[in-house]
């Protein structure tokens, strides 16, 4: 399970679209409050989850070729899947639309411009509501399949669920942090890392949910044969 919950935590923090638009809150006025609403909703949607599924399991992790057991790989092997053709599904779309508008850079800075000036208009409940929408819930429900192996009479358990919770926050922490302590020099480096974002987003979505989907797809039917 903690090995999992590292891989599926390192993948939602790497994953781009909620990066992406952490940089435009954090980037309007009263960005670092914002900044702070989103990371709340962020973590607020990780704790809901994972308690959630610890309540309808008890704490206790379902015995081994259990109904529950296997309806959680079978579900973990589906979103393996899934994940593997929506990165199939970007990277054909990212070659459809470079064929055919080789301006789509130019429409990508106009949307981006627009979505910084709604983003200049937000509230925090708007920054907290953003970020409950951005989460890559494929991500989340293959967490929450791994969580049905929780044992919480073990300090472990424990220790591996906030470390999840704070791993698949890191990156959003770490922007809010910056921007918190050396808010000029954030400024610049989050200007900057938008622009990378917005020339290599497709490229970052379809390794990380390719990398993602083959782990999720080994590591389910290992289980399910081994």
């Amino acid at each position: 399970m903690v090995t999992d919950l590292l891989v599926i935590g390192l993948a939602v923090t790497l994953f781009p679209l909620p990066i992406m638009a952490f940089v435009l809150v954090l980037s309007a006025p009263g960005g670092v409050w914002k900044g702070l609403a989103f990371i709340l909703g962020w973590l607020a949607c990780l704790v809901a989850v994972i308690a959630i599924v610890l309540f309808l399991t008890d704490g206790q992790p379902a015995p081994p070729r259990s109904p529950p057991s296997v309806a959680a790989l079978v579900a973990t092997l589906v979103i393996g899947l899934g994940l593997i053709v929506y990165s199939e599904h970007r990277r054909r779309l990212r070659r459809t639309r470079a064929a055919r508008d080789p301006a789509a850079g130019e429409l990508r800075a106009e949307s981006g411009s627009s979505l910084t000036s709604r983003m200049d208009d937000a509230t925090g409940w708007s920054a907290a509501t953003l970020a409950v929408l951005l989460q890559p819930w494929g991500m989340v429900g293959a967490a929450a399949a791994t969580v049905v192996q929780a044992d919480l009479s073990h300090g472990t358990t424990f220790v591996a669920l906030v470390g999840f919770c704070l791993l698949a926050t890191c990156t959003l922490l770490g922007m809010e942090l910056y921007m918190v302590f050396a808010p000029e020099r954030a400024h610049l480096a989050l200007t900057n890392l938008r622009s990378w974002l917005e020339r290599h987003k497709d490229p970052a979505i379809v390794l990380t949910c390719l990398g993602l989907g083959i782990w999720l797809v080994c590591r389910s039917l290992y289980q399910l044969t081994g």
